[in-house]
């Protein structure tokens, strides 16, 4: 039932040779969350040294840049598009119908907002082990290793 709560960002990447990313690691990398900043640099340093491949859908692209452009911050969409365009064993995958299909599925099985499951579909027909993000209601999906961010600050930190 879902993905189980793990323990350290080591047990969450065991076996994880491709990573899919959500949305919101990359806003709190670019933007420098002071919550989550720190655990998704430790990922980053993952992909960067090569020891996995990470990816998210071309959909990332309008979720992060809808606010710097509203608020004309040329420096912060540059940011984003650098990152994203550019980074090493970083690629942004396109959408296509099979995927828009299987988005589909996990919306009607899982009651995801069509963005979620439009993400979701991406990094199991891509291939990915595992999926990043911050939205705990994913962790409901079965079809692949949910990494919450929180949870991995929680099990680090120990209990409160």
């Amino acid at each position: 039932m879902g993905s189980p709560l793990l323990k350290s960002l080591d047990d969450a990447m065991v076996g994880v040779r491709k990573l899919a990313f959500d949305t919101a690691p990359i806003i709190y990398f670019i933007e420098a969350h002071p919550r989550y900043v720190d655990i998704v640099e430790r990922v980053l340093r993952k992909v960067d040294g090569g020891a996995i491949t990470a990816l998210s859908s071309v959909l990332t692209l309008t979720e992060v840049l809808t606010r710097p452009v509203q608020l004309t911050q040329t420096e912060l969409q540059e940011q984003y598009l650098d990152f994203l365009l550019h980074s090493r064993n970083f690629s942004i995958a396109p959408l296509d119908a099979q995927m828009c299909v299987q988005a589909a599925d996990l919306r009607a099985r899982y009651g995801l907002r069509t963005p979620d499951a439009l993400q979701l579909a991406c990094a199991i027909q891509s291939g990915s082990q595992a999926f990043l993000t911050n939205d705990i209601k994913l962790r409901k999906v079965e079809e692949l290793r949910v990494v919450v961010l929180e949870d991995l600050l929680q099990s680090e930190s120990g209990p409160s």
